[in-house]
């Protein structure tokens, strides 16, 4: 059974910072593309970082400079590290695993809601 399990989420202050934590279990994770998305409220789901799994990471504008996507291959575990956080980061954040010959093969957890608000 895949598991897709994110964690860290919660309320932070604008300009504060927190991590994400998203641990897979019941995939061969080192064979896995990894992202975070984020969703929020009457919003499109949109990509927020993701990495390969060469360790290549790509950004959403809105968040570089600000956001670090990240992989343990040996814990089976992606973080994303937010910092600088603004109200407009508030979302439901998601993470996402893609098979690297198979993107038919995906899966995504069940989602941390990160809230920004003083």
């Amino acid at each position: 059974q895949v598991q897709l399990v994110e964690s860290g989420g919660g309320l932070v202050q604008p300009g504060g910072s927190l991590r994400l934590s998203c641990a897979a279990s019941g995939i061969n994770f080192s064979i896995y593309n990894m992202a975070w998305y984020r969703q929020a409220p009457e919003k499109s789901r949109e990509l927020v970082a993701d990495i390969s799994i060469s360790g290549s990471t790509n950004c959403a504008d809105s968040v570089k400079g600000r956001f670090t996507i990240s992989r343990d291959n040996a814990k089976n575990t992606v973080y994303l590290q937010m910092n600088s956080l603004k109200p407009e980061d508030t979302a439901v954040y998601y993470c996402n695993a893609v098979h690297i010959y198979r993107a038919r093969t995906n899966f995504w957890g069940r989602g941390t809601q990160v809230t920004v608000s003083s």
